[in-house]
């Protein structure tokens, strides 16, 4: 595997970190030149790092954080012969535990379809659409929960 792959994947795994730890504008800059999608979301697509950040005042954070794991399965990268453009896939299941009245458990799972591109040398996202497949339960995660 080549560095483009690695810094692709790692682009991909920062954005769980980042929600995870609470970071939220952290996260938010991950799309600053960037389009972040749901699948089907009324409200559409959001354009840039202060449309996500908006977007993410919905997420219940406890003492800062929102208490998930997301998890990434099934990555799979392309990347094009020109090495300035990529896609990827993957597939998500975000787990959500709040102690003591919610117990863990998979409150989301999904499918990222991802653009990437190539400037001065950094990856960086170009588009994120997400597939909401499977909808648990998003009471203690989002402030307003998904259509």
């Amino acid at each position: 595997m080549n560095n483009d792959y690695h810094a692709i994947l790692r682009l991909m795994n920062e954005y769980c970190y980042r929600v995870d730890q609470g970071d939220l504008d952290g996260f938010a800059d991950l799309f600053s030149h960037a389009k972040f999608a749901i699948m089907g979301d009324p409200d559409g697509a959001m354009n840039g790092r202060d449309e996500v950040r908006a977007y993410l005042n919905r997420v219940i954070l406890y003492d800062g954080k929102p208490l998930t794991k997301h998890v990434s399965t099934n990555v799979q990268i392309d990347i094009a012969d020109n090495q300035q453009q990529a896609s990827a896939q993957s597939y998500t299941t975000v787990l959500q535990a709040v102690p003591p009245d919610f117990p863990m458990q998979p409150i989301f799972a999904g499918h990222y379809h991802d653009q990437f591109e190539k400037v001065d040398n950094e990856w960086r996202f170009k588009e994120r659409q997400i597939s909401a497949d499977l909808i648990g339960d998003l009471s203690v995660h989002l402030s307003e929960a998904l259509n």
